[in-house]
């Protein structure tokens, strides 16, 4: 019969059969199958469930759903992993080693887990333009749900051409927001069904233009912009600048655990998740692959059962 681990050693040092370090999509979708295997599962994420998920403002390709906010389908994921498993939100990992057991280290307490599973999920890629840390909060923004009630009634420049990019000109949009999305190609990345909205609402588009800086005094005033073909610099007014230019994965981790990455920094997995090191998986926008929920939570539920047939086999 298959014996998990329950006991407690030390004060202060619960152990686990799993730890799941994240709760995205893939994160809690893995603490659900985790927790109905019969695995003692803990989730730890470093800030609410959900992460950059939250601020999805209307998602029309996810399973079930016509439409909804990430934000509302998030809720119903957590909602239904915490009758499954532990979540801990709000609580940071700082370090993870391993002799027999893994040891993770968080702001709060330690825990020992047999097996840990990546859902680190990634963050908001900058610019790296002069101007943009400085009026961050200040008309700088990387998230429409979150700072768009402010720009009713403003003009408002949205950077990037992929989904997300796109996503949020058209919600910026029908807050009543005057956008005008700079891409520095030549053409969409996005969806097409994406692009066909920013054409019916009528979004201004501006294509082979980078933002080189961005002014102002007390808040955001104007970007500077620099033809990709010509090197032409133009200024246009505006009162923000929304920046949707990809993500950076969260890797921190895998690196002290010495796991495989890909040239662009993502996670290597196998069709079981598995990574490099032993009894450890990964999840998620943190791995090499499509960026989906559907996709995160597919994974989330392969990690889970790959780490409890691991855990069986020892």
């Amino acid at each position: 019969m298959l014996k998990f681990f329950f006991k407690k050693i030390g004060e202060n040092m619960e152990q686990y059969d799993i730890i799941i370090i994240g709760a995205g999509p893939g994160g809690l979708t893995a603490g659900i199958y985790a927790g109905r295997q019969g695995t003692r599962t803990l989730i730890i994420d470093r800030d609410l469930a959900g992460g950059i998920g939250r601020e999805v403002p209307e998602m029309e390709n996810y399973p079930g759903f016509d439409k909804i906010s990430g934000l509302e389908l998030v809720n119903k994921i957590r909602d239904q992993a915490i009758k499954n498993t532990e979540l801990h939100e709000q609580e940071n990992v700082l370090e993870i080693t391993r002799d027999d057991l893994f040891t993770v280290k968080t702001d709060k307490d330690t825990y020992l887990s047999k097996t840990v599973i990546l859902a680190t999920g990634s963050s908001h890629r900058p610019l790296n333009v002069k101007g943009e840390e400085e009026f961050r909060g200040k008309g700088v923004s990387y998230c429409a749900t979150c700072d768009g009630f402010f720009f009713k009634g403003r003009d408002a420049v949205m950077v990037g051409g992929g989904n997300s990019a796109l996503q949020e000109a058209v919600y910026l949009n029908n807050l009543g927001a005057n956008v005008t999305i700079v891409h520095r190609r030549d053409e969409f990345r996005a969806q097409k069904h994406l692009q066909n909205l920013v054409e019916d609402e009528g979004i201004n588009v501006i294509y082979n233009a980078t933002v080189e800086e961005i002014k102002g005094s007390m808040l955001v005033e104007s970007v500077t912009l620099k033809d990709t073909k010509t090197g032409e610099l133009t200024e246009i007014p505006t009162n923000g600048v929304f920046i949707s230019v990809g993500y950076e994965p969260h890797t921190e981790l895998a690196k002290q655990l010495n796991v495989n990455l890909d040239q662009s920094g993502h996670i290597i997995v196998d069709k079981e998740q598995k990574t490099n090191i032993d009894c450890v998986y990964a999840v998620g926008d943190v791995c090499v692959g499509l960026k989906q929920w559907v996709v995160a939570c597919g994974e989330g539920a392969v990690a889970a059962t790959s780490a409890y047939s691991d855990i069986k086999q020892t």
